[in-house]
């Protein structure tokens, strides 16, 4: 029997915010930033409490290499990177300099540049830099929505037994359930989240965190 889902009004996130882990000063000055510099481009940033379950859950999973589609202003990486285990390395893969422009000052603020490389290009083509073998412990992707199918083919050869990959935005508000979606981003996600379901080569859970968050750990 499927219980009835609670409901997440307002007042209940603010909840659900305030009792986890506090986002400390650089991550409060980041979101800011982000929403007075670029207020129409604000909502690519993932949400604060999404930050810190991504920080929590690569220190679970004691991960060292990792990988990031999509990097926007920044908080994503800063969380994986806080998490990762001494020595750990995140590859930082996006279009912008002027979006990464502002991450890159606040890894440093935050003293993550030496486990931060960032590479500027279309991550289809810049991904085939990579070592082909299994070897990374948690990937995350948060890009273009029709590049999502690429990046995973791409990357779950890549991946590790045991290692992850959390996928980004695939509730598209909603918007998933439309009989006739209205735009290619939500066609391609459907698709998607399809896919994902139907691979062989990874067991995983879509969580309803922000906007949709899938966890898929390779077989």
């Amino acid at each position: 029997m499927t219980k009835i889902p609670l409901a997440l009004t307002a007042q209940l996130q603010e909840y659900v915010v305030a009792n986890g882990s506090a986002p400390d000063e650089i991550v409060r000055d980041l979101i800011a930033e982000t929403a007075r510099v670029l207020p129409e481009d604000q909502g690519m940033q993932i949400a604060a409490e999404q930050a810190g379950f991504m920080t929590l859950l690569t220190r679970i999973i004691g991960a060292r290499r990792a990988v990031e589609i999509g990097t926007f202003t920044g908080l994503s990486s800063i969380a994986i990177a806080r998490g990762l285990a001494d020595g750990g390395k995140l590859t930082c893969f996006d279009v912008s300099d002027e979006f990464t422009g502002i991450a890159r000052r606040y890894w440093s603020r935050a003293g993550l540049t030496d486990r931060i490389e960032l590479v500027i290009g279309p991550a289809a083509d810049t991904l085939k830099q990579l070592p082909e073998e299994p070897h990374l412990d948690l990937v995350f992707v948060d890009a273009d929505k029709t590049g999502y199918l690429n990046y995973w083919e791409q990357l779950v050869p890549r991946v590790r037994p045991g290692g992850l990959l959390l996928i980004d935005n695939v509730l598209r508000h909603g918007h998933i359930l439309d009989p006739q979606p209205g735009d290619e981003g939500t066609i391609a996600m459907v698709e998607f989240n399809r896919h994902v379901l139907d691979d062989p080569r990874v067991e995983s859970v879509l969580l309803p965190i922000a906007d949709g968050l899938t966890i898929a750990r390779k077989r």
